[in-house]
């Protein structure tokens, strides 16, 4: 399960040996908006249509002569999945008018006005920088519960319910309080540190497993002009991918679990101290791209397959995202955090891997049935095999790759959850408390660290404030592991 007993007697100073040194700057708090307000509005109709008749073929009883809409995230996975989905849709009820598809990358700016004037899309795939607040939206009841989906037979055995189709966990992180599932979580990513075979094989080197061989191979890569890490440095909260997992490895899951549970001094942990030092050595030695707190997603990728940098913390999306401009021998692969030392908690190989792309039907959708039923489909045997041919991800049904040839990246992903066991963590403050992961946690936080304007320590004391201040806010709904 990848111990790191082999290299205890370099790695047991690991937290000693390294350095603290601050370039001192103002902390800069953005003032974007993550649908604070959006589901406080209670007017507005939303004129939902009239039920249709249930029967085996239309268990969820769609009204076969009403219109779907339809709201897809236009990011890594695209939008053609869901296009193919929607043809079926259209077949299975050929009364009801085309489906109004709509993609886009403004999800809160163009949604919000329409929630709060109660005429919601019927289903939302609800991802990317402006994801809409999924902890605002459940605790003001905006969402539908989705029960009667994953109790409705799957599309490809009747004697299956949906809900016994799915990977494990998906169920349950749609839940917020109790049995009611608000989201569901089509895709199915590995978050961690990405890389490419090739261009450490032309290093010699293999994936550092422990931090001082990740060091000594961002020295090496120093030397030859490139840099070991680059990240989405408009974006910095993509860099809890690996930085989550390295926490919870450093001082085990429980930690993550009371940063979630927004715990008082849960962000003063000493495994949050280590990890933050460790990243922020990397800055300090000159091992990040220069020039990637000024860069986004798309642009820190680019980088990163041209082999300017040998690292970068994403997700399993990135395979699609980055197609166009990687080359046809990267042999693009993803790996779990690697070792602090040797008093780490958990072993190599501990890595977040849990449903993405969230998936909503709105309270107030005309169509709700419609939007579930559109889920069903999706969450078929065919549909999962489609999407995972075309956009290089694993889904929430658990299967769908039967027969298919897997990429280096998407066969790495699998290798890395086998290879995780039980070592895979879950952080639900990405989707509890949207604002605090990304403007607070992420740009504020993370990203004023990263670019040398504030200490481990100083931006420890600035994410604990964020999140006592969330904690102590009544007017958002708070959530805790059960």
């Amino acid at each position: 399960m990848g111990s790191t007993s082999a290299h205890n007697n370099e790695g047991l100073g690991r937290r000693s040996l390294i350095k603290r040194s601050a370039a001192l700057g103002l902390l800069t708090v953005p003032t974007m908006s993550f649908l604070s307000a959006c589901a406080s509005g209670d007017g507005g109709s939303s004129d939902k249509v009239d039920k249709g008749q249930k029967s085996a073929k239309n268990p969820l009883g769609v009204n076969e002569t009403a219109q779907l809409e339809v709201v897809i995230f236009d990011g890594g996975f695209g939008q053609q999945y869901a296009l193919d989905a929607e043809k079926k849709y259209q077949a299975a009820f050929p009364k009801a008018p085309k489906v109004k598809h709509r993609a886009t990358q403004k999800i809160q700016s163009e949604l919000q006005p329409r929630f709060n004037g109660g005429t919601p899309p019927d289903l939302i795939d609800n991802s990317g920088a402006q994801q809409m607040d999924m902890g605002v939206l459940v605790g003001k009841k905006q969402l539908s519960d989705l029960t009667p989906l994953l109790d409705a037979p799957s599309i490809d055995d009747p004697n299956k319910k949906v809900r016994d189709t799915l990977r494990p966990g998906i169920v349950e992180m749609g839940q917020f309080d109790g049995a009611p599932v608000w989201i569901l979580y089509y895709a199915y990513t590995v978050y961690g540190v990405w890389y490419s075979q090739t261009n450490l094989e032309k290093l010699d080197s293999a994936y550092p497993e422990t931090w001082d061989e990740m060091l000594a191979l961002c020295a090496k890569a120093k030397k030859k002009g490139i840099a070991g890490w680059t990240y989405a440095g408009k974006h910095p909260y993509y860099l809890p991918f690996s930085l989550y997992p390295f926490i919870a490895k450093i001082g085990g899951r429980e930690v993550l679990d009371a940063i979630d549970n927004l715990e008082p001094k849960a962000w003063e942990h000493p495994a949050v101290k280590a990890a933050f030092e460790a990243y922020y050595e990397l800055y300090q030695k000159g091992y990040i791209l220069k020039g990637t707190p000024g860069i986004d997603h798309i642009q820190s990728q680019t980088a990163w397959t041209e082999g300017k940098a040998l690292f970068i913390p994403n997700g399993s999306w990135v395979e699609n995202e980055a197609a166009k401009t990687t080359p046809k021998d990267f042999k693009m692969m993803v790996a779990a955090p690697s070792s602090l030392d040797a008093s780490d908690k958990l072993p190599f190989g501990t890595i977040w891997a849990s449903g993405g792309e969230p998936f909503i039907v709105p309270a107030k959708a005309k169509n709700a049935e419609g939007g579930m039923e559109q889920l069903r489909i999706m969450l078929s045997e065919a549909s999962s095999k489609s999407f995972t041919a075309s956009v290089k991800s694993l889904t929430a049904f658990n299967g769908g790759t039967d027969g298919l040839t897997l990429s280096t990246a998407m066969q790495s992903g699998v290798d890395s959850l086998k290879k995780a066991g039980d070592n895979v963590v879950n952080p639900r403050i990405q989707d509890w408390y949207v604002k605090l992961q990304k403007e607070q946690i992420g740009v504020a936080g993370l990203g004023e660290m990263m670019a040398g304007r504030a200490t481990p320590a100083e931006t420890i004391k600035k994410i604990q404030g964020f999140a006592d201040a969330a904690a102590k806010d009544q007017s958002i709904k708070h959530y805790k592991h059960q």
